[in-house]
C-alpha cells in the first residue's frame, strides 16, 4: 500500500512539469498564429487637424502666401509671395528716384532762383516752378484778393532768368510724378494682401471641409489555426476621423 502511494506522488510531480509545459507551448502557439495569420486589412487614416480661417487671413494680410502655407497649399500663395516682394522693391526704386529728383530740383533752385530752403514747404516749391520771380506771385494773390498767401520778399525771394524756370519744372514733375507713383505701388500691395487673404481663407475653408468629410477604417481578417483548437476565422474593424 505504501510502495503504491509513493509511486502516484511520484507519477503527480513528473506530470505537472509536462503539463505546464504543454500550456506555455500552446500559448505561444496561439500568438504566433494571431501574428502570421493571413488578413486583408485597409489602412486607417490620418487623423486632420482643422486649420482657422482667421489665423490664415491674418498670416496672408502681414505676408501675402504665409495664411496659404499655414492651410497647406503653398502652390498658389507662392505667386503673392513673389508679388509682394516685386511690389517692395518697385516701392523703393520709386521713393529713391522721387527722392534724387527732389533734392536735384532743390540744389537747382537755390543755385539758379536765389531761393533759401529754410522753412520752406512742397506748395512753394510748386509755385516757383509756376511764376518767375516772388514779385510776379505776390501781384496775382492780390489781384485775387488772397493777401494771406503772399510771400515775404526776404525770406521767400525768388527769380528765375532765362531757360532756368522751364528747367526747374521739369525736375519738380519728373519728382511728382515718381512721388504719385508710389500710391499706385502702395495700392498694389494691399489689394495683394487682400486677395492672398481671400484665397487663404478659401483653401483653410476647403481644407476643413474634407478633414470633416474624411473617416479612416480599418478592416482585418485572419484565420486561427491553433493546434488543438478549432480553425476559426478573426475579424478587426477600426475607424476614427
Amino acid at each position: 500500500m505504501n510502495k503504491i502511494f509513493v509511486i502516484l506522488i511520484l507519477l503527480t510531480f513528473t506530470a505537472f512539469p509536462q503539463a505546464t509545459k504543454n500550456m506555455l507551448s500552446l500559448k505561444e502557439e496561439m500568438k504566433q498564429n494571431m501574428i502570421s495569420g493571413s488578413s486583408n486589412s485597409i489602412p486607417v487614416k490620418e487623423e486632420f487637424s482643422k486649420k482657422s480661417i482667421m489665423l490664415a487671413i491674418t498670416y496672408s494680410i502681414l505676408l501675402p502666401g504665409m495664411g496659404e502655407l499655414y492651410a497647406g497649399n503653398y502652390s498658389s500663395g507662392k505667386y503673392f509671395t513673389i508679388a509682394d516682394g516685386v511690389f517692395w522693391g518697385t516701392y523703393i526704386g520709386i521713393n529713391q528716384y522721387s527722392n534724387w529728383q527732389k533734392d536735384r530740383y532743390h540744389s537747382f533752385a537755390v543755385s539758379n532762383g536765389g531761393v533759401n530752403l529754410a522753412g520752406k514747404d512742397d506748395g512753394y516749391f510748386t509755385n516757383i516752378g509756376i511764376y518767375t520771380d516772388i514779385n510776379e506771385y505776390n501781384d496775382d494773390m492780390s489781384r485775387n484778393g488772397d493777401f494771406n498767401k503772399m510771400y515775404n520778399t526776404g525770406l521767400d525771394y525768388w527769380k528765375w532768368t532765362g531757360n532756368d524756370r522751364k528747367t526747374y519744372r521739369a525736375m519738380w514733375t519728373a519728382g511728382e510724378l515718381a512721388h504719385n507713383n508710389l500710391r499706385f505701388v502702395i495700392g498694389a500691395l494691399v489689394l495683394n494682401r487682400v486677395v492672398s487673404a481671400i484665397n487663404a481663407a478659401r483653401i483653410a475653408a476647403a481644407f476643413n471641409r474634407n478633414a470633416s468629410q474624411e473617416l479612416g477604417w480599418n478592416l482585418s481578417a485572419g484565420v486561427s489555426s491553433v493546434v488543438s483548437l478549432p480553425t476559426g476565422v478573426i475579424l478587426n474593424f477600426q475607424y476614427g476621423l
